[in-house]
């Protein structure tokens, strides 16, 4: 398929790990928008479940994201030391046991591809053609998520209909193929510039966009649509953790931090990053498994300190309301700063 035609050029963020449910992709999804369902760390029957869900909350196109993982070397002398760290905090009463794994991907492409959803998305690198070639054979579009210009590159060559453009301020993992410090660390508007003129694949800008004049800043520039996260992680419909929410809803600042997965992701700073950061490794999601359950009781009792407050840099403007009601209040915001910016330009002609 071509790129969905949307009644709002506004997109949901997949949102893996928790606030990501087929409740809000219908409801993004119904109000003109587009919904993603998230399959990151879903048992692939959990993820049947989550897409037949979303099917009986709405007949609009939605969306599913994947994880692409290659395991790479890791360096074990460093992951050993990290978990030893991480057994002297008082926070981590269990830990889990360091493992690569692939998230499920061959059963998880091959229940998209049976359940012929519209559009897959994936993040933290590229499948190869065959995998491209096996989604399009079934009418399934393919975006892949992009924060450098080779990335972009290699995604156009493999078949990509569409690139999910992430930058630097985006909330949570950086979807970069490759976990390198340095590596994808560009604003979304630089980004999207280069790539506007070096592809002309659609391109969905993400990082950073939190209300309608971010939306029309990204469409101004050549997006077809703007892609929202942590923006919709305070609405009813999201399963965000009530400790998350409190965060999301302050004024904390962020950073990208190895500490809780062994993979760069943005969150709000707080004690466990500040004391486990320097020494984490790159080493995902074999951290990931090693600090799952110590996130998982901190959530339970409400510790912030002990969490992973995935948001992005404008957190600070989401805002608890449904989602529905905010698809059309950022459409609406959107249109109105597009005006006033034709406006302004129109007077200085």
């Amino acid at each position: 398929m071509t790129f969905p035609q949307l009644r709002h050029p506004i997109i949901q963020a997949p949102l893996a790990g928790g606030p990501s449910t087929p409740e809000l992709a219908a409801a993004v999804s119904n109000a003109g928008g587009l919904g993603f369902v998230a399959a990151g760390y879903l048992a692939p029957s959990a993820l049947r479940e989550q897409i037949e869900r979303a099917r009986e909350l709405t007949s609009e196109p939605f969306a599913v994201n994947l994880f692409y993982l290659t395991e790479v070397a890791v360096d074990q002398g460093d992951l050993d030391a990290y978990v030893r760290q991480l057994r002297s905090d008082p926070a981590a009463e269990h830990l889990g046991d360091p493992r690569f794994e692939d998230d499920g991907f061959a059963e998880k492409l091959k229940l998209v591809i049976e359940l012929h959803v519209p559009i897959v998305s994936f993040t933290f690198g590229c499948p190869p053609k065959d995998v491209f070639d096996r989604l399009h054979e079934t009418g399934i579009a393919v975006w892949v998520t992009v924060t450098e210009l080779d990335e972009a590159e290699a995604a156009e060559r493999a078949g990509a209909d569409a690139l999910v453009v992430q930058g630097v301020e985006a909330g949570g993992h950086r979807g970069t193929f490759t976990d390198a410090d340095g590596a994808g660390e560009l604003s979304t508007l630089s980004l999207l510039q280069l790539l506007r003129r070096r592809t002309g694949l659609p391109l969905v800008a993400a990082g950073g966009i939190a209300d309608g004049a971010g939306v029309a800043a990204v469409l101004a520039a050549g997006a077809e649509a703007a892609q929202l996260g942590t923006a919709f992680m305070l609405t009813p419909e999201a399963a965000t953790a009530a400790a998350h929410r409190r965060a999301l809803a302050g004024q904390g600042q962020t950073a990208l931090t190895r500490a809780f997965t062994g993979r760069r992701g943005r969150g709000i700073v707080n004690r466990f990053m500040r004391e486990h950061d320097a020494e984490a490794p790159a080493a995902y999601p074999h951290v990931h498994h090693v600090t799952s359950p110590v996130r998982r009781a901190a959530r339970e009792r409400g510790d912030a300190d002990s969490i992973n407050l995935w948001a992005g840099q404008t957190h600070a403007l989401a805002q608890e309301r449904g989602a529905g009601e905010l698809v059309a209040q950022l459409a609406e915001e959107a249109s109105q700063a597009l005006q006033s910016a034709q406006q302004r330009l129109g007077s200085r002609l």
